[in-house]
C-alpha cells in the first residue's frame, strides 16, 4: 500500500490474511482440521486492524507481518479487538 489513505488491494488483503492465518495455525501447533477456522478468524482480525487503520501507510512485508503477529499475540486470538502494536525492529519475520 503506497498511499496512506488507500485501502489495500484485494491481493494485499489476501496476503495479510494468509500471514495472520499462519500465525493462528502456529499458535495451535498446526494441528489438522483448523485451517478454515484460522482463515475466518484471520479475516476478522485483519479487517478489524484495517478498520482501525493499523495496517495503513507505507511498510515492507516483513514489518507488516511482525505487526500482524504481535497484534495476534497480544489479543490472544483474532477478531474485532485487534490491538495496535509497534513492530519489534530486532526480530526477523517468519511468515
Amino acid at each position: 500500500m503506497s498511499d496512506r489513505d488507500a485501502p489495500p488491494t484485494p491481493a494485499e488483503r489476501h496476503a495479510m490474511i494468509a500471514v495472520a492465518a499462519y500465525y493462528l495455525a502456529e499458535r495451535r501447533g498446526f494441528a489438522p482440521g483448523g485451517a478454515e477456522a484460522d482463515w475466518l478468524a484471520a479475516e476478522r482480525a485483519i479487517d478489524a486492524m484495517l478498520a482501525a487503520r493499523q495496517l495503513t501507510g507505507p511498510m515492507d512485508d516483513a514489518t507488516r507481518a511482525r505487526l500482524i503477529r504481535n497484534a495476534l499475540r497480544l489479543q490472544g486470538g483474532a477478531g474485532a479487538g485487534a490491538t495496535h502494536v509497534q513492530p519489534d525492529p530486532t526480530e526477523t519475520a517468519q511468515p
